[in-house]
């Protein structure tokens, strides 16, 4: 049941910025009309999450390696922990990978399976990203088959092959524990590696075809990890619209300049710089040139990135939020979403004003998290 009320005394961020005014919620929307008061003086009402890009889910379906029998139960589990962190809507980042285990194909197939058994079940909108290993060019049909199966609606390219050590005919570092993560030995692991890099001359060419195919299915599509404005240009010309996580300012510039939407990761700003050593979140924001941010491998990082940006004064609260919420809801296309507006879903966070802490996430008019003092304001008999 969704829930009916009016919130009053807080400070909830409208379109046209913070305001005072009763906010109201029926019928999973916000609404003009009142419901049950509730005070909530003292507290911050902001649009919910919408997070573009987060692998955190990977824990809970295998805490550890082979632990991964019902992903059905992971999967509810990890939506909780989305919904603790402010999160209503979570495009989950599932690789397609010549990489295995949590990464290979047979795991995205079972995967993709669970979230079709329980996501009706669910209030946060839990949506997919399938991450393509550009090299697998054999899969691109079985990629495609995937997708029209699952409906999903958002490709993100990656290429994580160690071309500069297969080209030297070295040992690429790590390969004995990737190896093991596979379920291959290091010697088979190492010839898959140089197979596809062998035929990378192809890869262009079927990359073309494929981002075709997936234009014409009306797909978002990303590219990863770009570090010049000639990788930018390259994924482009094939409608590429969003540049995930660039490694330079001067990639994420030319993505801008390109029309594509930039995302960058929430915990590299809450770090204060990339944990490989890439472009600072903060220096792409500084510079106006991050669309959004997404939580990447780390579900708090969200609303902790957007805290940060307006405590060291590189954004206001509301330029902040908007990194975490109407920003991401506007790349994807989901204008039902990312403000609190009448008509609007009601996917809304409230947070102590003066502690910050969460205590309450509502998705559709749901609550899916609810502590603290809000939730004893909500529950006392009046």
């Amino acid at each position: 049941m969704t829930a009916e009320l009016t919130f009053s005394g807080a400070n909830w961020l409208s379109p046209s910025g913070f305001v005072t005014a009763p906010l109201s919620i029926a019928e999973g929307r916000i609404v003009a009309e009142p419901g049950r008061a509730v005070d909530l003086s003292g507290k911050l009402i902001l649009p919910g999450i919408v997070d573009l890009h987060g692998d955190g889910f990977e824990r809970h379906l295998a805490p550890r390696r082979g632990a991964m029998n019902d992903l059905t139960r992971g999967l509810i589990s990890a939506e909780a922990e989305l919904a603790a962190n402010g999160i209503t809507t979570a495009v989950l980042a599932q690789f397609y990978s010549w990489e295995g285990g949590l990464r290979g194909p047979d795991f995205a197939t079972r995967m993709l399976a669970a979230l079709e058994t329980v996501k009706a079940g669910l209030d946060t909108d839990l949506r997919v990203q399938l991450r393509v290993e550009t090299h697998m060019i054999d899969a691109y049909p079985e990629i495609l088959g995937l997708i029209d199966r699952h409906a999903i609606g958002y490709v993100a390219f990656n290429d994580h092959l160690p071309h500069d050590h297969l080209a030297r005919g070295k040992r690429p570092p790590r390969l004995t524990g990737t190896a093991l993560k596979s379920g291959r030995n290091p010697e088979k692991h190492l010839a898959l590696m140089q197979a596809l890099h062998d035929r990378r001359a192809e890869v262009p060419a079927a990359l073309d075809a494929l981002c075709a195919d997936l234009a014409r299915r009306g797909l978002h599509m990303a590219s990863h990890d770009d570090a010049t404005p000639e990788d930018v240009a390259a994924w482009a010309a094939r409608g590429v619209t969003i540049s995930e996580f660039p490694e330079t300012l001067e990639a994420a510039r030319a993505a801008q300049e390109a029309g594509m939407a930039t995302v960058l990761g929430a915990p590299n700003v809450a770090r204060g710089a990339s944990h490989k050593g890439m472009v600072s979140a903060r220096e792409v924001i500084v510079e106006g040139v991050c669309s959004a941010l997404a939580s990447d491998y780390h579900y708090p990082s969200p609303r902790n990135a957007a805290r940060d940006l307006a405590d060291l004064g590189l954004a206001d609260v509301a330029a902040a939020w908007a990194l975490v919420s109407t920003n991401p809801a506007r790349i994807l296309g989901l204008a039902d979403r990312g403000t609190l507006a009448p008509g609007q879903r009601a996917d809304l966070v409230i947070l102590d004003q003066d502690s910050r802490r969460l205590e309450a996430t509502l998705a559709r008019g749901r609550f899916t998290y609810l502590a603290g003092d809000t939730a004893r304001r909500l529950t006392a008999r009046g």
